[in-house]
């Protein structure tokens, strides 16, 4: 793997202020997961860089860039038709640049349909061409013609890009790129490539500076943090691994707290559980996407554990961890799915009873094994699985939700709530509260009392006398 470093651009800067008249405008916005709004928070940062400023309507832009994801077919579609509607704007100005980059621009058929039905799309790249956004950009205004890019993979890292983050107190912190799982449903591999860990000094170099500038809530992101470190060493020449990291960053003094995500259950190991429990600036909740209940649907999913190594997995956790709490990932309608299998699901989930469930109807990826398996369920079945599902996991949540109120809370505000006057924050078990409060407490913490409840959304009040306000 090679780690390369991002430097200025300053041919391509010069040629893009010979361009304009004034400032050119930038419009980005990203779909899907939090790497991708990462992601966009980088390309927002090397366009800053070389003489872009930002806005915040496609109407004043002069260059648009779609960041996009690739996970599910509904994503896709929401691209194409946002892509779709600014030819419009394209036809009302000519010089307006017009960009798709990120997972969908990974995949070799949806650059052939960009390049021949939308013919107002001047760049097109990928994941890893964020770096090479400057001279991409110079050569579509050099040249004067469309540069789109087929889907390669790099065997890179680059470190030092600049970066636009979107908050003051909460940000994303890669450790991580690229997944080696290959899970059969899943185009992830195929889009980011190979696993690529960063090296614990350069983590921990970042995670200093966001300490240092007042960040409260880190989230470590990879596509499957508990893999991280395949390759490297620490400083004394030993392996590391995502506990280690853990460890490491926890050495650094300040108020904060730090999450992370996604784990996969096969490289969750007790020692990470034993880590979670031991350090205070780790939050008590762990996300541990199961995808399913059956042990037959898991082999043919590729995932490597069973139902019964999972649920071991929790136990420990539960033992060694008071309060933990969970949330995973789960698919109704995989292939081939029967109700023995589905039933299987709802087993695991009135076993693990777990405070959030993101679900999802299985989603059909072009190049992955699970798009040529039999898959006999019709999507009214399907649908009407997931309506039982959800059902039984509000049965489950929403009272141990309930359970909790009456309790006082450290919470951290992350601004302003649903409800005139009121603010919302994030526990430390990953649960959202809403409470009255003034804003000056946003990017603050709070303690909050909790005194009731809606649904999965926690109710609050502040408790005046014990509110942490920065100096």
């Amino acid at each position: 793997m090679k780690k390369l470093t991002y430097t200025h651009n300053a041919q391509a800067a010069a040629v893009i202020a010979r361009a304009y008249d004034t400032p050119p405008l930038a419009y980005v916005h990203s779909y899907g997961c939090q790497q991708n709004v990462n992601d966009g928070e980088k390309i927002r940062g090397v366009l800053l860089d070389i003489g872009f400023g930002l806005c915040e309507n496609v109407e004043q832009a002069d260059l648009i860039l779609f960041n996009t994801c690739a996970v599910r077919e509904h994503a896709e579609q929401r691209v194409f038709g946002n892509v779709g509607a600014l030819k419009k704007l394209k036809e009302k100005n000519p010089r307006l640049m017009i960009g798709v980059c990120g997972c969908m621009a990974q995949q070799q058929h949806i650059v052939d349909k960009l390049r021949a039905s939308y013919p107002y799309v001047d760049l097109v790249f990928g994941v890893d061409g964020i770096d090479r956004l400057p001279e991409i950009l110079a050569q579509r205004l050099s040249r004067g013609k469309r540069y789109l890019e087929n889907p390669s993979e790099r065997n890179a890292v680059v470190e030092d890009l600049p970066i636009r983050r979107d908050s003051g107190f909460r940000a994303w912190l890669p450790i991580m790129y690229g997944c080696d799982n290959f899970c059969t449903y899943c185009i992830v591999p195929y889009v980011r490539g190979r696993e690529r860990s960063r090296t614990p000094s350069d983590v921990l170099a970042e995670f200093r500076d966001l300490i240092a500038r007042g960040y409260k809530e880190i989230t470590l992101l990879g596509q499957n943090v508990n893999s991280y470190g395949k390759g490297l060493e620490n400083e004394a020449g030993e392996p590391v691994d995502f506990a280690d990291l853990l460890n490491l960053l926890c050495t650094v003094p300040g108020d904060y707290q730090i999450r992370f995500m996604t784990s996969h259950p096969k490289d969750a190991s007790r020692k990470l559980i034993d880590t979670i429990a031991a350090q205070p600036h780790l939050c008590k909740h762990i996300h541990l996407p199961v995808q399913s209940g059956s042990n037959r649907l898991l082999r043919e999913m590729n995932r490597h554990y069973t139902v019964e190594q999972y649920l071991d997995l929790v136990r420990y956790a539960r033992e060694k961890i008071p309060g933990v709490t969970f949330s995973s990932d789960i698919i109704v309608g995989f292939p081939g799915e029967t109700e023995e299998d589905f039933c299987a699901t709802l087993d695991l989930i009135e076993k693990v009873r777990y405070t959030q469930l993101f679900t999802f109807i299985y989603s059909k990826r072009e190049g992955t094994r699970a798009a040529s398996m039999p898959d006999p369920t019709t999507h009214a079945e399907k649908a009407a699985r997931m309506d039982r599902l959800l059902k039984l996991q509000d049965s489950i949540a929403f009272p141990m939700i309930a359970g909790l109120c009456g309790q006082t809370v450290r919470v951290l505000v992350e601004g302003a709530g649903r409800n005139p006057g009121t603010l919302n924050g994030r526990l430390d078990n990953n649960l959202v509260v809403e409470f009255s409060g003034d804003e000056t407490l946003i990017g603050n913490y709070a303690q909050v009392r909790l005194t009731g409840s809606r649904a999965a959304l926690l109710l609050g009040e502040t408790v005046q006398n014990e509110t942490d306000k920065k100096e």
